[in-house]
C-alpha cells in the first residue's frame, strides 16, 4: 500500500542544541551572562576557581523581609533559597546561602550578575545547561551543577508565576 509519507519529526531540543556552534547557543543569553560566561568559559581553570570565589563574595544581601518569599532549592546539596519578582518588566533575584558555602554563593552571585534587571523573556530564554558554555564542569561536581540548573529552574517558574 502506498500512502502518504508523515512528515519527519523534528529534531529533539537536545539534540538542536548539540548542533548549534557554541557562537550561537551564547547568542541565546542576555549580554551581561553572555560576558560573565564567556569570560568563565575562556579562562584556565586556576583563574575560574578565583572567579568563582569572587562571584560568591558578589551575591547580594538579602532585604529585610524578604525571609518568607523565598524558596528552598531542594536539589541543592547546602541549603540555598532563591525568589525572582517582576517590576516594570524586569526581573529581581534574591537568594539566601550559608557564608561557608562558596559554591552555591557562586552560583547566586553569577546569575545575579547576569539576569538582575533583565527582561523575563530574556530569563526564560536562558537555557537551562547554559554552565557547559562556561565549562564550569571542569571545576564543579556534576551533583553541584544540578544544583545550579535546579536554581535556574525555579527562578525561571518564578518569573513564568509573576507573569501571570
Amino acid at each position: 500500500m502506498h500512502g502518504a509519507r508523515s512528515p519527519r519529526p523534528s529534531i529533539p531540543s537536545a539534540i538542536t542544541l548539540m548542533l548549534m556552534t557554541t557562537e550561537e547557543r551564547l547568542a541565546q543569553l542576555p549580554p551581561k551572562l553572555q560576558s560573565v560566561v564567556k569570560t568563565l568559559g575562556s579562562a584556565p581553570k586556576v583563574i575560574k576557581t578565583e572567579m568563582l570565589l569572587e562571584f560568591a563574595k558578589k551575591m547580594p544581601p538579602l532585604p529585610e523581609g524578604m525571609q518568607g518569599k523565598l524558596e528552598q532549592v531542594h536539589e541543592c546539596t547546602t541549603p540555598f533559597f532563591v525568589h525572582a519578582e517582576l517590576e516594570n518588566n524586569q526581573v529581581h533575584l534574591f537568594f539566601d546561602a550559608p557564608k561557608e558555602a562558596p559554591t552555591v554563593r557562586a552560583f547566586a552571585g553569577l546569575l545575579a550578575e547576569g539576569l538582575e534587571g533583565e527582561s523575563p523573556e530574556a530569563v526564560l530564554g536562558v537555557p537551562e545547561d547554559f554552565y557547559t558554555l562556561a565549562r564550569l564542569e571542569e571545576i564543579i561536581t556534576p551533583l553541584r551543577l544540578r544544583g545550579l540548573q535546579a536554581v535556574l529552574t525555579r527562578i525561571k517558574r518564578q518569573v513564568r508565576e509573576a507573569q501571570g
